[in-house]
This record gives structure tokens, C-alpha cells and sequence, in this order.
């Protein structure tokens, strides 16, 4: 194993936490809506992803070549820059897992080197050319790009269920969803351990300890990977939550619509070298097959707290970071207070979240929503309008009416209409 500092230990270890944060942070990528429609239970879904995605870490390294290689320069790069960098990274994992919103894991990370990269040596340190083609452009496109795949192949799957009974085929397309959420799992597994994997490496190459242009050791791979499937297993709920429940309410059928297309679009950028989010691809092809339903919806009002998290995580992650850089600058002292601040900030947000556990118990359970109280107008029609049972009874054989007594009346109205009517006034 290549010479390791201390500096460079502490790096690499949190480097491994945040590729933990990061496994149960987006757990709910391959997971939601297999746990949401009741495809696998909660805690075999999340073992079961957790395997693909050790598997999954071993099959490439072109996303960790993008990371180690070309979103900074290498020179003049040093082990603090890559501390600071996992310190705003980690932390905005751990802020958007608090409040259950799916942000990604991948723009939190590069968020955070590109902060601490500038607050270290100037805008110079930064490639833009690399962070626009492989950074900026995919996190625009890939939700889009899912999204419509999402929507299209829930369409199709509907209008081919047309022929067998609703229950045959949502039979079938649950045990789809199972080898759909497994895709999704490896191809998690493709794309962000290997995030880990390159800014270990940098780490190392910042360091000394490997030559520049190296390729992630051997180790490097196996720790990145068990470090994700066992954040994997441990299972971001309340994120869960909001992907399987909280953006719109899916059918079997939609959701292997939405995996499979996202796993499409994971896989094929992972190829590619694209530093895609899977969180963008997943959450856009949730929405996609919520609207290939014919009266399926999108409730906006997540969406739009989701898409807020999405376009703060460069920024928020760039800004903590060049903060944690700076006050490192002071040498040992320095480290050790970026240390501990992020210590206690990780237990303080560990804390808060036990005031309102989510866990594999209670993870579809959605809080119901306040529903509205009738208006007065409303009431007062409901009170006077006469139910068509009670035309019916007051209409005999003949054809003529009969007489209705005011208990008989009464008993035909439902209860929640014989209030006394509204004043006029208030009309």
C-alpha cells in the first residue's frame, strides 16, 4: 500500500464517510417505489441493493477518471483542499436526508472540490470546460432525458396490460420492478462509488502518494464499494418516503417504467464518463411515469422544494467548503476545528432526526393532508337539495307522488349535511 500520512488517513476515511452518507442518502434512487408499491418489503430491498451495489463498483472506473483526472487541476491540489471538499459535501447529505429531499450526492461532492479547489489556488484550479460538458449539461439533461423515457414507456406499459386483468399485470410488473430495482442498484453502484474512488485517488495524488494520471488502486475500489453498500443497507427512510410517496402515487406498472428508464440512462452515462446524478435521473423518471397514467399526478409542491435543493447543491457545498479551506489555512489548529465542526454538526443532525424516526416500519405511511372544510355555499346546497333516493321514495308505482314525512326525510340525507343551514349573510 502506497505511504500514508496522517493528513491523507484523515482524508481517506472521511472520504469513505461520505461515500456512506452518500449509500443511504440514495438508497431510495433504487428502492422508493419497489418499497412503495409493495414489490419486495423494505429491508430485503435495501439488502438486496446494497450486494448490486458492491457489484456495481467493481465494473468501471470512467466516472473516477473524471473526478481524479479532470474537474480540477492536479497540481498544486493538496490533501486540506480534499478534506474541506468532503466537509460540504457530507454535510449537505446529511442537511437534505434531515428534511427528506432528494438532492444529489454527486453534485454535493463536486460542489465541494470545486469550492475548496478555488478558495485554495483561484479560478484556475478548476477545469470549466469539464464541469459544463460532464457536470452541468447532464445534470439539465438526465432528468429530462428519464423523465420522457419514464412517461413513454409508462404509456406503453399500460396500453399492452389492456389485454390481461389488472391484477395479472400488476402481478407481473411487480416481479419486473424487482429486476428493475436491481439495474438501478448496479448502476448506482457504476456511477457513485466510483465518485469516491476518485477523490480518494486525487487525495493519494495530492498527497504523494501515487504519480499523477494513476488509476484508483485495487483497494481503493474495495473500500469505496463496501462503504456504499453498507450506507446502502442502512437505508436513507425518510428520503424513501418522499421518492416512493411524497412526488406522486405509483402503480407497479409505472414503476418499472421509471426504474428501467433510469437505469438506462445511469448505465449508458456511466460509459461514457459522465458524472451523472442518479438522484436527478431517478426522481425525473418518477415524475415521468406519474404522468403516463392516465390520471396520474405530480404533486409540484415536493417538486418544487426538490428541484430549490438541486440548484442550491453546487453552490451550498462550493460555500462550506471554501469556509472549511480557510480556516484550515491556520495549520494543525485549523484542521482540528474543521474536524470537530463537523463532528458535532454530523450529532446534532443525528439527534434532531430522532425527534421523528423513519424507519423500514413506517416508511409508506404518508402524514394525510388537512382537508378542506366545506364552504358555506356548499353546505347550505347539500342541506337543501333532495337525494335521488328520496325522489325515488317519493314516487310510487303509479307515478304519483307520495308524501314523505320530515323523519323519513331526514334519514335519507347524510348525517354530515343535517347541520343547520349557513345564514344568508354569510353566503
Amino acid at each position: 500500500m502506497e505511504h500514508i500520512t496522517l493528513l491523507l488517513g484523515i482524508v481517506i476515511i472521511t472520504a469513505l464517510v461520505f461515500d456512506f452518507t452518500n449509500g443511504f442518502h440514495d438508497t431510495a434512487n433504487a428502492m422508493a417505489t419497489t418499497i412503495s408499491t409493495g414489490a419486495l418489503k423494505p429491508k430485503t430491498a435495501v439488502a438486496m441493493s446494497a450486494v448490486l451495489n458492491l457489484v456495481g463498483a467493481f465494473m468501471s472506473v470512467e466516472v473516477a477518471k473524471t473526478i481524479s483526472k479532470g474537474l480540477v487541476n492536479e497540481e498544486g491540489i493538496q490533501p486540506e483542499v480534499i478534506f474541506a471538499a468532503l466537509v460540504g459535501a457530507i454535510l449537505w447529505n446529511l442537511v437534505t436526508w434531515l428534511v427528506g429531499l432528494p438532492s444529489s450526492s454527486s453534485h454535493a461532492l463536486m460542489g465541494g472540490l470545486i469550492g475548496a479547489a478555488v478558495a485554495s489556488a483561484g479560478m484556475g484550479a478548476v477545469n470549466g470546460g469539464v464541469v459544463v460538458t460532464k457536470v452541468l449539461i447532464p445534470a439539465i439533461a438526465a432528468p429530462l432525458v428519464a423523465g420522457i423515457a419514464a412517461y413513454l414507456a409508462a404509456k406503453l406499459t399500460y396500453k399492452l396490460g389492456d389485454r390481461v386483468g389488472e391484477k395479472t399485470s400488476a402481478k407481473g410488473y411487480r416481479a419486473g420492478q424487482i429486476a428493475s430495482a436491481g439495474l438501478v442498484s448496479l448502476a448506482h453502484g457504476t456511477n457513485d462509488a466510483q465518485k469516491t474512488m476518485g477523490i480518494i485517488t486525487l487525495a493519494l495524488i495530492a498527497g504523494g502518494a501515487l504519480a499523477p494520471d494513476a488509476n484508483p488502486p485495487v483497494w481503493v475500489i474495495v473500500s469505496a464499494g463496501v462503504a456504499i453498500a453498507l450506507g446502502t443497507y442502512l437505508g436513507g427512510w425518510r428520503i424513501i418516503r418522499t421518492m416512493g410517496k411524497g412526488l406522486t402515487d405509483l402503480q407497479p406498472q409505472q414503476g418499472f417504467a421509471a426504474q428501467t428508464s433510469a437505469a438506462s440512462v445511469i448505465l449508458a452515462s456511466s460509459n461514457l464518463g459522465f458524472s451523472l446524478s442518479t438522484t436527478h435521473s431517478c426522481s425525473g423518471a418518477v415524475m415521468g411515469a406519474g404522468l403516463g397514467r392516465k390520471g396520474g399526478v405530480v404533486r409540484w409542491s415536493t417538486a418544487t422544494r426538490m428541484f430549490v435543493a438541486w440548484g442550491l447543491t453546487l453552490p451550498a457545498a462550493a460555500l462550506v467548503s471554501a469556509g472549511a479551506e480557510l480556516v484550515m489555512r491556520a495549520g494543525d489548529i485549523g484542521i482540528a476545528a474543521v474536524t470537530v465542526f463537523l463532528v458535532g454538526s454530523c450529532l446534532a443532525i443525528w439527534l434532531i432526526s430522532r425527534r421523528q424516526v423513519v424507519d423500514h416500519h413506517n416508511v409508506n405511511d404518508v402524514e394525510q393532508a388537512d382537508t378542506e372544510e366545506p364552504g358555506v355555499v356548499t353546505t347550505a346546497i347539500a342541506a337543501v337539495t333532495v337525494p335521488p333516493t328520496v325522489a325515488a321514495a317519493g314516487t310510487n308505482a303509479a307515478g304519483t307522488t307520495a308524501a314523505v314525512t320530515d323523519e323519513e326525510l331526514k334519514a335519507t340525507i347524510p348525517a354530515a349535511t343535517q347541520t343547520p343551514a349557513a345564514p344568508a349573510a354569510a353566503v
